[in-house]
């Protein structure tokens, strides 16, 4: 794969939410992909099936397009765009199982390794570029040590659940995401999860994501698997689960 194909989708720098973030733009990876139904179609329909948020993992706009060749219309066309996020770039690409979304996937991934390196000399002999990555730092250090206090209540009320390997089991995960456990299984087991035998066993890709973790052990000479939620996708979840298989306010599982 060459990062530097034309026909790869173009990565830019962007703002999603409050984040500074690597965006692509959907419509051109939607032409890279080949996907055959209209673009529109397709991305609204991924983002319900995967639960994107907007805000979160992409944000909108309006642009102006000009007409198609053959159009009786002369004034642009207003067009709906959608900025993503690598990762969510990422995911778009895999889902689609073929040949172009693995090297769409592959290339997104060289462009954040690409965008985590910083050639030490040049920042050295620059005292701009210097001055810069300084300061990231510095509001990075500042940024942790602030998210570090305010999260103090939270991750003690996660601590209850954690077990010490750093994992969820799937109730617990419910429970530390303010859930009622039954109803976060059975949410999961909608998109996320399935039962193989009595299992109950993620879907690949979302071991891959990181989301989940399978661990097994060995009951009368047979390897049982059991799937756990780990902390990454505990943050992954809390931005998805409805509201509907909540704690209302005030109210918590029965002791």
């Amino acid at each position: 794969m060459n990062a530097n194909d034309n026909s790869f989708p173009v990565v830019v720098t962007g703002t999603i939410g409050e984040a500074t973030v690597q965006t692509v733009k959907a419509r051109d990876l939607h032409a890279f992909l080949t996907i055959g139904k209209d673009f529109s179609t397709w991305i609204k329909d991924r983002i319900g099936q995967y639960d994107f948020v907007d805000g979160v993992d992409y944000v909108t706009y309006q642009d102006l397009r000009s007409p198609k060749s053959g159009s009786t219309k002369s004034r642009p066309v207003v067009a709906t765009e959608y900025a993503v996020t690598i990762d969510m770039a990422k995911e778009l690409a895999m889902v689609e199982r073929n040949d172009q979304g693995k090297r769409a996937r592959q290339y997104f991934i060289e462009c954040e390794r690409k965008a985590k390196q910083v050639d030490p000399v040049v920042a050295l002999n620059d005292p701009t570029a210097l001055r810069g990555l300084l300061l990231q730092n510095v509001e990075k250090v500042i940024a942790l040590e602030a998210r570090v206090e305010a999260d103090k209540p939270k991750t003690g009320f996660y601590d209850q659940f954690v077990n010490a390997d750093g994992l969820y089991g799937l109730q617990n995960a419910g429970r530390a995401l303010g859930c009622h456990p039954n109803k976060f299984v059975s949410w999961l087991k909608q998109d996320y999860v399935f039962h193989q035998g009595t299992a109950v066993v993620p879907r690949v890709r979302f071991i891959q994501m990181g989301v989940f973790e399978v661990k097994s052990t060995i009951v009368d000479d047979k390897a049982r698997p059991k799937t756990f939620i780990t902390a990454k996708g505990l943050t992954y979840f809390a931005s998805r689960v409805p509201d509907r298989i909540k704690f209302a306010s005030g109210e918590g599982e029965a002791a």
